[in-house]
């Protein structure tokens, strides 16, 4: 017998402790941050895809330290592989990144508005940049993206690049593009030249950095700052099948509903989710979506392609341009609106989609060693774009091979920031055009 009351309650067992919840990355800027930081670069990024990845590198990357050198490389590779603008899906992912989803929705904005609203006014102006002063503008922004390739190319080869072995998969990978640019394959060119990286790096780089992650790997910086995506793995599949599921309903919609703004988001929808290379490469896509139908004329659209060549920002904002071309006043303004979205989302979305399950994977076995070839792999693929087309547009005879000198010197020399860059050129430009 014991001597506790008989209206006594039996005492309670112990419940078991609660299992910890998931650690919730949170953002480590704010929107506000990202809209200021995108808008300088939207306003002032000039030549093109691979001289935005330079951009945003030293505003970002170098200055900033938002994200590691090695992590920025990850986010390069993965927008090579995917279909959409390579520049706009890394930018996206440094906003989403940095701040969230409202973080890479400012990065987005910030960054296309400025260019997209330069080519509505063109579209509804009917005109374009000509004459000797149009054409030294557009030879000085070339030159530009010489100087600014080429820092790139050069700061983030002194990083990712720390031994002969990874040095060795970046010139395999960088003379692979060239070659099979002269065989005509260009477009798969980058994709091609990343995953053999990654198998190099599967197969010599596996002894560096035993036990770490690439994030943890000391070539990679001091700061280290590895990709931080807040979006779950279910939010990604949504976002995969997204494009998926519009890519096949839209054209049957198309086909039953007569609609020129259902037909702009098909066809648009449709450039967005297959070009793979993006920039240049969409204006094949682009010009059967429009010309073919009627809803442009062929000067109309080289005219634009000249008018996108002199703004800053991603080429794809030509869209915006398409669209406004297509009819006059508000419904030109609609059709601008709904040309942008409809090429730019589906590449976000693949890129938000592959993100989601990137963290999970980075860690697996094998995986370091194949972003450390990958990582030097976009070295070479950013050297080879250096060659051609940066420098083979460019630089056409010896008055332009100075002025790319010159504004190279002084950006990775004289550390003069990137929008006098941008001054110097565009005036050299001019002035050798009219002198």
């Amino acid at each position: 017998m014991t001597d506790r009351p008989l209206d006594a309650q039996p005492e309670p067992e112990p419940e078991p402790e609660p299992e910890p919840e998931p650690e919730v990355l949170r953002p480590q800027g704010s929107a506000r941050e990202v809209l200021r930081e995108f808008t300088v670069l939207g306003l002032t990024s000039f030549g093109g895809p691979v001289a935005h990845l330079g951009y945003f590198r030293e505003r970002l990357v170098v200055r900033r330290r938002w994200i590691s050198e090695q992590g920025y490389a990850e986010l390069v590779a993965l927008a090579q592989f995917l279909p959409g603008p390579a520049s706009s899906q890394v930018g996206f992912a440094l906003g989403l990144h940095r701040a969230g989803v409202l973080g890479g929705l400012a990065a987005f904005a910030a960054f296309t508005l400025p260019s997209a609203a330069l080519l509505v006014i063109a579209a509804f102006a009917a005109s374009q940049l000509a004459g000797p002063v149009g054409a030294g503008l557009i030879t000085g922004l070339k030159v530009v993206a010489v100087a600014v390739v080429a820092h790139a190319v050069w700061g983030m080869a002194r990083t990712l690049t720390p031994n002969l072995r990874r040095a060795g998969i970046a010139v395999a990978a960088g003379a692979l593009v060239l070659l099979l640019a002269l065989w005509g394959a260009a477009v798969w060119a980058p994709v091609a030249a990343i995953a053999v990286g990654a198998l190099a790096g599967l197969l010599v780089c596996r002894s560096e950095g035993e036990g770490t992650s690439p994030a943890e790997d000391p070539a990679f910086g001091a700061e280290r700052v590895g990709l931080r995506i807040p979006i779950s793995r279910r939010t990604g599949a949504v976002c995969l099948g997204l494009v998926a599921l519009l890519l096949l309903v839209l054209p049957v919609l198309a086909a039953l509903v007569p609609s020129t703004p259902l037909a702009v988001l098909d066809a648009f929808w449709r450039a967005g989710s297959l070009v793979f290379g993006g920039g240049h490469v969409v204006l094949p896509l682009l010009e059967t979506a429009v010309v073919g139908p009627g809803w442009v004329s062929e000067s109309q659209f080289l005219a634009g392609y000249g008018a996108a060549q002199a703004v800053p920002g991603p080429l794809f904002t030509f869209a915006a341009y398409l669209g406004a071309s297509i009819a006059p006043g508000t419904e030109g303004l609609l059709l601008a609106g709904i040309a942008l979205v409809a090429l730019f989302a589906p590449g976000l979305l693949f890129m938000v989609g592959v993100l989601s399950f990137w963290a999970a994977l980075q860690h697996a076995p094998g995986v370091p060693a194949a972003v450390r070839g990958a990582s030097a792999a976009v070295v070479g693929v950013l050297a080879a774009a250096l060659i051609d087309p940066v420098i083979t547009s460019a630089i056409v005879d010896v008055p332009t091979a100075v002025l790319a000198v010159l504004c190279t010197v002084l950006l990775i020399v004289a550390r003069v920031p990137a929008w006098a860059i941008v001054l110097v050129g565009a005036s050299g430009g001019i002035l050798l055009a009219v002198g």
